[in-house]
C-alpha cells in the first residue's frame, strides 16, 4: 500500500476535525496545512505532526508530492481550489457545498469530470452506522415500495448572526445534507419541492433574507413523498430522526443518547439527552467518510459520495429558496412552478 501525502486548507473547527484523524491514519501523510491564521496556530500544528504551514494555499498545489487536498474553507473559495486541484492532478475531499452559485458548482463538476481526479463529497451523514443500514434495507427492498420518508434535523442553538450572513441561508448550509440523505435513501431523484418557513427562533435573522425553521415536501421519480423539518433551536439538543413507511412495514432511526441510562421512578421515566452537536453526533461518521475516500483512491474505486452528488443536493437547496420565497412549488426539471 502506498502512502498519500495530504495537503488540508482551512484549519477551523472541521479542518481540525479531520486533520486529528487523517494523522492517525497508516496510509496518510500531512505534509501541509493553509490558513490564514495559521501563525496563530503555531503549538497545534506541531502536535499534529504537519510539516509545513502557510497563508497560501498555492504552495499546496505547487507540491508535486502532495496527493490529495482536503478543502475546509470558507465556501466562497471551494470552486477556485477544486479548479486549481484539477489542473494539478491532485485528488480533492471538499466540505459542503461546492458553491453559493450553481453556475459555479457546475464548473467545479466539469473541471473534475475533464481532469479524471476524484472528488468526494463531506456529507458525512451517508457515513453513520444507522443511515448505511437503513439505506442497504430500503435498496434490498424489504420494505417494498416506499410511500414517504421523514427526517427532523434540528441544531441545539442558532449560529450568530455574523455567520448567517455568509452561510448561503438554512437551505443550503443546514437542510442540504437533508437533501443529500433523502437522495441517498430513496435511490431516486427529487423532481419537486415545496418549502415553507419563517424566523421564529431569532427574528433577526429574516432581516439577512434567511429563515431558522422550515418544512420542505418533496416528490421523487418513483412516486415516494418526503418531508423534511429544519430548526436551528433544539433546547435539548441535536436531534436527529429519521422514518420510512413501506408496503411491508415502517423503519425509524431514533436519536443517539450520550447514555442508554434510562431513570424509572414513581413519579416518571427519564433518560438522557441526545449529543450536543454534530461533532459529537457524528464522530465515527467522519472518520468512515475519510476511510471511505482513501481507500477509493488508492483502489481506483468510485468516491462514495461525488461532486454530482454534491451538485444535485446545491440545486434542490437553491430551488426550495425559489420556492419559500414565491409559495409556489417548485420543478427540479424546469424550474418552473407546478402543482402539488
Amino acid at each position: 500500500m502506498m502512502t498519500l501525502t495530504f495537503g488540508v486548507i482551512g484549519a477551523g473547527r472541521i479542518g481540525q476535525l479531520h486533520i486529528d484523524y487523517l494523522r492517525t491514519h497508516k496510509d496518510v501523510r500531512i505534509k501541509w496545512i493553509s490558513d490564514l491564521n495559521c501563525d496563530k496556530m503555531t503549538d497545534w500544528i506541531k502536535k499534529a505532526g504537519i510539516e509545513n504551514k502557510t497563508k497560501d494555499h498555492m504552495d499546496i498545489m505547487n507540491d508535486p508530492e502532495v496527493d490529495v487536498v482536503v478543502i475546509c474553507s470558507p465556501t466562497d473559495t471551494h470552486v477556485d481550489i477544486i479548479k486549481e486541484a484539477c489542473a494539478k492532478g491532485k485528488h480533492i475531499f471538499c466540505e459542503k457545498p461546492i458553491s453559493l452559485s450553481l453556475d459555479e458548482a457546475k464548473e467545479a463538476l466539469e473541471a473534475v469530470q475533464q481532469a479524471n481526479v476524484k472528488l468526494q463529497m463531506g456529507f458525512n451523514r451517508r457515513f453513520d452506522r444507522n443511515f448505511k443500514q437503513l439505506q442497504t434495507i430500503l435498496n434490498n427492498g424489504e420494505l417494498g415500495n416506499i410511500q414517504t420518508l421523514r427526517i427532523t434535523s434540528r441544531d441545539p442553538e442558532p449560529p450568530p448572526v455574523e455567520y448567517i450572513k455568509r452561510s448561503g441561508g438554512l437551505f443550503m448550509d443546514m437542510m442540504i445534507h437533508d437533501f443529500d440523505m433523502a437522495r441517498y435513501l430513496m435511490q431516486s431523484e427529487i423532481t419537486e419541492v415545496f418549502a415553507t418557513g419563517g424566523a421564529l427562533v431569532n427574528p433577526e435573522i429574516a432581516e439577512y433574507d434567511d429563515i431558522d425553521t422550515a418544512l420542505v415536501t418533496l416528490k421523487f421519480e418513483n412516486g415516494s413523498i418526503a418531508v423534511i423539518e429544519n430548526c436551528r433551536r433544539s433546547v435539548y439538543g441535536y436531534d436527529q430522526r429519521v422514518e420510512v413507511l413501506g408496503d411491508n412495514g415502517a423503519i425509524d432511526i431514533a436519536n443517539e443518547q450520550t447514555s442508554t441510562l434510562n431513570y424509572h421512578r414513581a413519579d416518571g421515566i427519564s433518560k438522557n439527552n441526545p449529543p450536543y452537536f454534530f461533532l459529537e453526533r457524528y464522530s465515527e461518521a467522519y472518520k468512515v467518510e475519510m476511510d471511505g475516500f482513501i481507500e477509493a483512491i488508492l483502489t481506483d474505486t468510485e468516491v462514495l459520495c461525488s461532486i454530482e452528488d454534491g451538485y444535485k443536493a446545491q440545486e434542490i437547496a437553491v430551488k426550495c429558496k425559489e420556492s419559500l420565497q414565491s409559495n409556489e412549488p417548485k420543478s427540479l426539471l424546469t424550474g418552473q412552478s407546478n402543482t402539488l
